[in-house]
Formats: C-alpha cells, structure tokens, sequence
C-alpha cells in the first residue's frame, strides 16, 4: 500500500501536464474560431460598405489581435 502511495505524486505530476495540452488546445482552437468570425464579419461589413473598409480594416485587426491575446493566455498560463 505505502508504494501505491509513493508512486501517486509521478502519476498525477503526468496528468496535470496532459491537462495543460488539452487547455492549450481547447483555447488556442478558441482563438482561431474567433479570428474567423471577426474576419468574417470584417469581410460583409465591407460588402456592405466599402467607402468605410479603412475603419472596418483597423476595428478587424484590433478584433483579431484580441482574440489571439487568448490563445497566448492559454498557452503561457
């Protein structure tokens, strides 16, 4: 019983490292589902007007670049 013990910490050291892969993961195909909605968006909005795409453009960069600020987070932390 006591090894079962004594071999639990090396056990769970390898699932919170799984648990982080998952995490990246799961935020990192968040991000990217973002950046596709927002260029998506950027994309009719111009369609709809394109005498305001200068703006459009600036507003869909700052977007994206926020939600990959979320793909950095779930990465790094």
């Amino acid at each position: 019983m006591i090894e079962v013990l004594a071999q639990a910490p090396e056990q769970l050291a390898g699932i919170t490292g799984d648990l982080k892969s998952i995490k990246a993961g799961l935020g990192c195909l968040g991000a990217a589902i973002g950046v596709g909605i927002v260029g998506m968006k950027a994309a009719e909005a111009v369609g709809r007007n394109p005498d305001a795409s200068g703006q459009i453009l600036v507003q869909s960069i700052i977007g994206m670049a926020l939600a990959e600020a979320v793909a950095f987070y779930s990465i790094f932390l």
